[in-house]
């Protein structure tokens, strides 16, 4: 049976020193003799008890689990079972799991319902913007216009199960013979029908066709306006973007961002809106007053009249202009920050289902903040997905003005493309939203119970069947160790806990040296952007070619150019850097170190029972919003920069309860026995936490010694570098495990199916009995924070790192077999994205 494949976009788009010197001063091997002298690893890594690592010519090496202190294995007798971890995307599936142990899945792909629920209590809250309780089972449920004109919007009010009242919503204005005879003793006929056609089209001006010249801009400009893989510079990586090709596309795909027409591509801005009908010029000022006054009336506030000062007023009067207000219609959310909305209007949040495809979260959500015209700040998430795969979660939005209409709209590119190619054909650019409805309150890190994944592994390798399902077993039973994955830090050359370690020891011109260093395998451009400063000393050249994208990088240069060249404020240039991402190079030290604990604890103790010395909660903690590490952020994860630069690195609120440390106590032989291994936690490094006991308590205090750091004292007179520790479990056990073998042949036929895929009616799952190759596809449902990756670990045995599973997917032996169910179509367009992408 033949099956129509709608493929995506190619899978493989994958001591300080004392002199402090102007740029005009430096020393040309100032850089090549510092990272000559200085190890590129901290210095506790040789705690770790490894051979010194093996280095490139240019001192630096790809980074290796063993580095990170992840070494042990739960089941080291056990035989590995060999298998390829995300070689589609489609074959590592994530779907958030809520508050309410629900699995965020793609309901309806359509617009937003025209009728709504809602209570009695909802509409008298309506304006109440302080509810913070998001799961609220009064919410209001699928919500919003249907249809793209401003008019026809109508409110269905549920009471209990009464009988269903219709609302027009008090500020919904339909077209109709009134405003003509309203408006005819001020306007002309032809300015009354300007008026309808302007106000009929909606706040948004229509896209305009550039008959394709605007397609056609210079790779390098496109580049430079559209930076849609917002990859952090340390780990920009662009070697591996391209080596081998996965998943050619067919002339009847669904188009997965590829559908982007020839005009009104987004440039990361709101697109002006010159559209404005004027009046015939008016003599007196009653009437003019007259006029300004029936605009209000009759449009409540969508549009908006002023006197006209493009043109001095002649003899014969003013006149009036009038256009869609600024302040309302919800064409930018332009509401000020805090405002509230007025009252009798929908809550002042939207919540959406979000699939991406192949895209870090912050990057999705820097694309949606460009999309929607709206502020990055205002949008959020309960938690950060991986990038590699297809991920599902929810999203709120602080709306301002938008309705639900606006959004679907907007994300929808309505207007360049119709309603019906929006809901047949994938979501623009990798990015999907569904499922649109108003809530009385935005998500926060934390607000989920954690993730269900579909995992597929390729080409797997097993000595038999029952082996296999020996192996599977015991991670069921036994689960795996809860190690931080390699995506906490990050993919290059230059580790992020090293960077993290000199920001905690306050070396900041340290700091930026290892941040500015040139790392192998990233793209050309952040290459020679580099060498412009390092070895050019040329500042100007070194901004000018910095990809955006690169963003502390940016940040650092560019400080030093507010400052004349001088280097010597190394800690204020650092200080510019969005505040999440310097955080994300502390904690990856702080996970650097627990990874390394844990590893110590399981070579000297136990891996079935917890044992004299362990620490453990003296009660579960109860806070259910709260993320249980530090920051639930990863190092592959880019920060979100809207176009006026701003990153979402401020809190969107405080929060109403101040942090309260855990209680834990070291378990003795009076209560060892009361405990399971599952209920053994380690602390992250920081203030008000306390050590584990016995020999592995001053291990731990020697690692950090050996870094220069004092155990006790993680208190920073740059307050925001003081830790708060935290503790994690040092075990996993999975819920709801299942698992299954399949067979291909073609690597490149699916073999799972993601949500969009399912309503669309594409990439059918397609299962050879008689394939040449086995898959194992494992279901599983993980806590929050917790490393699906290392999972996997401790089934295949095998190198997580991504450079390593690329390589074995490159020496894959069913590879040769590519294209064998799908053609290979090489279409120069895909090739345009897959660089776009790098």
């Amino acid at each position: 049976m033949s099956t129509s494949i709608h493929q995506r976009e190619d899978d493989d788009s994958e001591a300080r020193s004392p002199k402090r010197t102007k740029t005009s001063e430096f020393d040309d091997n100032h850089i090549v003799a510092e990272q000559a002298q200085e190890s590129i690893l901290p210095p506790s890594h040789i705690l770790l008890g490894l051979s010194p690592p093996q280095t490139t010519s240019g001192g630096l090496r790809q980074l290796l689990e063993c580095d990170v202190g992840i070494s042990e294995y739960i089941t080291r007798d056990l035989p590995p079972i060999r298998g390829i971890i995300k070689q589609r995307f489609t074959d590592f599936l994530v779907n958030e799991v809520d508050l309410d142990h629900q699995v965020v899945h793609i309901k309806s792909l359509g617009l937003p319902e025209s009728k709504k629920s809602k209570t009695a209590e909802d509409i008298a809250d309506a304006s109440t913007q302080e509810a913070t309780d998001v799961q609220d089972s009064d919410a209001i449920e699928q919500a919003g216009p249907s249809n793209i004109h401003p008019s026809d919007h109508t409110v269905a009010l549920h009471i209990g199960q009464k009988d269903e009242i219709e609302v027009v919503a008090d500020d919904e204005v339909t077209w109709d013979e009134t405003f003509e005879s309203s408006l005819s003793p001020f306007l002309s006929e032809a300015s009354i029908a300007e008026l309808k056609k302007m106000y009929l089209e909606g706040p948004e001006p229509p896209r305009v066709s550039d008959n394709g010249w605007v397609s056609k801009v210079h790779k390098k400009s496109v580049d430079a306006e559209i930076s849609e893989q917002d990859a952090l510079p340390h780990q920009d990586n662009g070697a591996q973007s391209s080596d081998t090709r996965r998943g050619k596309h067919q002339n009847s795909r669904g188009g997965r961002g590829r559908q982007r027409g020839r005009g009104g591509r987004s440039q990361g801005s709101e697109r002006e809106d010159h559209r404005k009908v004027l009046s015939e010029p008016i003599g007196s000022k009653a009437t003019r007053t007259s006029l300004h006054q029936v605009v209000r009336k009759l449009f409540k506030g969508k549009l908006e009249s002023e006197t006209d000062m493009s043109t001095p007023a002649g003899g014969e009067g003013s006149r009036i202009t009038i256009k869609w207000s600024r302040r309302g219609g919800g064409r930018g959310g332009s509401r000020a920050r805090g405002e509230r909305a007025p009252r009798g209007e929908y809550p002042p949040y939207i919540h959406f289902t979000l699939q991406k495809t192949n895209r870090d979260t912050q990057d999705a959500l820097a694309y949606l903040s460009r999309t929607l015209h709206v502020n990055v700040k205002d949008l959020a998430v309960a938690g950060t997905k991986d990038k590699r795969g297809v991920t599902v979660q929810r999203v709120s939005l602080r709306r301002g003005n938008k309705t639900v209409d606006n959004v679907w709209n907007a994300a929808n590119q309505i207007g360049r493309r119709s309603v019906p190619e929006a809901v047949t054909q994938r979501g623009e650019r990798g990015v999907r939203i569904a499922d649109l409805n108003y809530r009385k309150a935005g998500l926060e890190l934390g607000m989920l119970k954690g993730n269900e994944f579909v995992i597929t592994l390729r080409n797997v390798q097993a000595d038999s069947m029952d082996t296999l399902d020996l192996v599977m077993n015991s991670i069921k039973q036994k689960g795996f160790i809860n190690y931080y994955g390699m995506q906490r830090f990050g993919t290059a050359a230059v580790p992020t806990h090293t960077i993290g370690l000199a920001f905690l020891r306050s070396d900041w011109h340290r700091a930026v040296s290892l941040i500015l260093q040139v790392r192998p395998g990233e793209h050309p451009d952040v290459v020679a952007a580099r060498e412009a400063w390092l070895v050019d000393h040329n500042l100007d050249r070194a901004l000018a070619l910095m990809p955006r994208r690169v963003v502390a990088e940016r940040c650092i240069l560019e400080s030093y150019k507010k400052q004349g060249g001088e280097t010597r404020n190394a800690m204020g240039a650092l200080s510019t850097i969005p505040r999440n991402l310097r955080l994300m190079y502390i904690h990856a030290y702080q996970s650097y170190v627990w990874n390394a604990i844990v590893s110590e604890r399981i070579r000297m103790h136990s891996v079935d029972k917890a044992v004299l010395g362990d620490l453990v909660f003296e009660e579960e903690p109860t806070n259910k919003a709260a993320p249980s590490d530090p920051l639930d952020v990863d190092m592959d994860q880019p920060m979100a920069v809207d176009e006026h630069g701003e990153s979402d690195n401020a809190p969107r609120k405080a929060r109403k309860t101040p942090w309260v440390p855990p209680k834990v106590k070291t378990l003795t032989t009076d209560d060892v026995h009361k405990y399971s291994v599952f209920d053994v936690i380690m602390p992250l490094p920081g203030r008000d936490v306390e050590y584990p006991g016995g020999p592995l308590g001053e291990r731990y205090r020697e690692f950090l010694k050996r870094d220069g750091l004092d155990p006790d004292n993680f208190i920073r007179k740059q307050k925001e570098y003081t830790l708060n520790g935290s503790y994690r479990k040092i075990f996993q056990l999975p819920k709801n495990m299942s698992w299954s073998v399949l067979r291909y042949t073609d690597p490149d036929v699916a073999l799972a199916q993601a949500d969009e895929d399912k309503l669309l009616g594409f990439d059918l799952p397609s299962v050879a009995e008689d394939g040449k190759f086995m898959a194992l596809q494992i279901n599983l449902i993980l806590g929050t924070a917790a490393y699906a990756t290392m999972a996997l670990r401790e089934l295949t045995k095998t190198e997580t790192s991504s450079h390593f599973q690329t390589e074995l997917t490159q020496a894959s032996e069913d590879q040769q077999f590519r294209g064998t169910v799908i053609p290979n179509t090489d279409d120069p367009e895909e090739e345009e994205i897959a660089e776009m992408e790098e």
